[in-house]
């Protein structure tokens, strides 16, 4: 950051609740993934179809989400992070209300499909944003601030999704979903008024938009360290949440609780994260990025392990509570890295990042429904628990190279 740079943001700060803001949304988007893994019982029964048919919902999400992020990154730049992601909350809000309203499974489909696709600019463009704004040293507590409404959304859409396949229509959330959407999208507009010059800063290049979304992203591949983080993040998504979405179907199937308690067991994930993310500068100082990537991916494993294997429900208490403290020590240091891959095109930058992690999801979610009818739901869990700790001890270990 220039002297120039942290002498305007001195002179005129970022309104205090501009980032609060931007974690309400967050929050709607992380809601709108996982709204649905603990409905993937009830849809079954609704449409007559498979688990792992069913599963599709989850999927196509994060395909739409990855893929969109393509997309997202060079509008951002172009046009300025802070105003996409509110037209992008409002544009949420209608594809909830079309899920809400999908009269069969296939239109269900694609009403999740185009909820993806909307969702993607959200969670990408708020973090490329903070890194324009915020300095490297303070950037990461500041990441996992952010992140709480992310993590309590996780919490919230798996808890929603619970209660409404128990007790309501599993149409119910997504009525919610598109009302709220609204709300901070005009949050977002109002926000977007107050802030200084420098932060809705545009980045504008001369040709044709596909040629310059090529370049930009080109730019970035083109970092070897950058392709390190990429790689790490897709298989990060892939096994964590390939066996994250049928938790709450395990504890359902396997322990006879109800989904509405399933996911609320599920729910503790989002605590775990809760605890990293205000305990986030102390666990920088004393663990370092590369301890913070080994242990993460070491206390996932251990957690995953324990709800594959236990043989009662109860161990799923603690071991869902430390999977999201794990999962976020590790994520928000790849999103750390993802900042700063290339900092002179971080919209670019981290909307790879972000699209990557989420196709290594839909990837991931893939994979484990067509396993998980053959296999078991405990088979998925454990797999994607060794999978998840290899990923962290490698990253970890490249790091240390990458700083030497």
């Amino acid at each position: 950051m220039s002297a120039d740079e942290a002498a305007a943001q001195s002179a005129s700060p970022i309104p205090p609740l501009a980032i609060p803001a931007l974690s309400l949304a967050a929050f709607g988007s992380a809601i709108s993934l996982r709204v649905t893994d603990p409905l993937l019982p009830r849809l079954a029964s609704e449409f007559g179809m498979s688990l792992g048919n069913v599963s599709y919902v989850i999927t196509v999400f994060s395909i739409a989400y990855g893929f969109s992020q393509l997309f997202f990154g060079p509008v951002g730049d172009r046009f300025g992070k802070y105003l996409v992601i509110a037209w992008a909350c409002m544009a949420c809000a209608f594809t909830a209300l079309l899920c809400a309203l999908a009269p069969n499974y296939p239109l269900l489909i694609i009403a999740r499909l185009t909820a993806g696709a909307t969702a993607a600019a959200i969670i990408p463009l708020s973090m490329a944003w903070i890194g324009d704004v915020v300095p490297y040293d303070d950037r990461q507590p500041v990441l996992a601030q952010f992140l709480i409404g992310q993590i309590i959304g996780i919490s919230a859409g798996v808890l929603l999704g619970g209660l409404a396949a128990d007790y309501f229509s599993w149409r119910l959330p997504f009525f919610g979903i598109a009302f709220y959407f609204v709300f901070v999208s005009l949050t977002l507009f109002a926000f977007n008024r107050k802030l200084p010059a420098y932060a809705l800063t545009t980045h504008k290049v001369a040709g044709s938009a596909l040629r310059r979304m090529i370049n930009e992203f080109g730019q970035v591949l083109a970092k070897p360290w950058a392709r390190i983080v990429l790689v790490t993040v897709f298989l990060e998504g892939a096994f964590l949440y390939g066996a994250f979405a049928f938790i709450a179907s395990h504890l359902h199937r396997v322990h006879n609780i109800s989904l509405t308690n399933a996911a609320a067991l599920v729910m503790l994930y989002g605590l775990g994260g809760f605890l990293y993310a205000t305990t986030s500068r102390r666990l920088v100082r004393s663990l370092g990025e590369k301890g913070l990537s080994r242990w993460g991916g070491i206390i996932v494993a251990a957690a995953y392990l324990t709800i594959g294997l236990a043989p009662a429900w109860y161990w799923a208490i603690p071991a869902c509570f430390a999977a999201g403290l794990g999962f976020y020590m590790f994520h928000n240091t790849l999103q750390m890295n993802a900042t700063q891959m290339a900092p002179e095109r971080r919209g670019a930058a981290v909307s790879t990042f972000a699209a990557c992690f989420f196709l290594g999801q839909s990837a991931g979610v893939g994979l484990a429904g067509l396993a998980v009818e053959q296999f078991g739901t405990a088979a998925v869990i454990c797999v994607g628990a060794i999978g998840v700790v290899l990923t962290g001890l490698t990253f970890s270990r490249l790091k240390q190279k990458e700083a030497s």
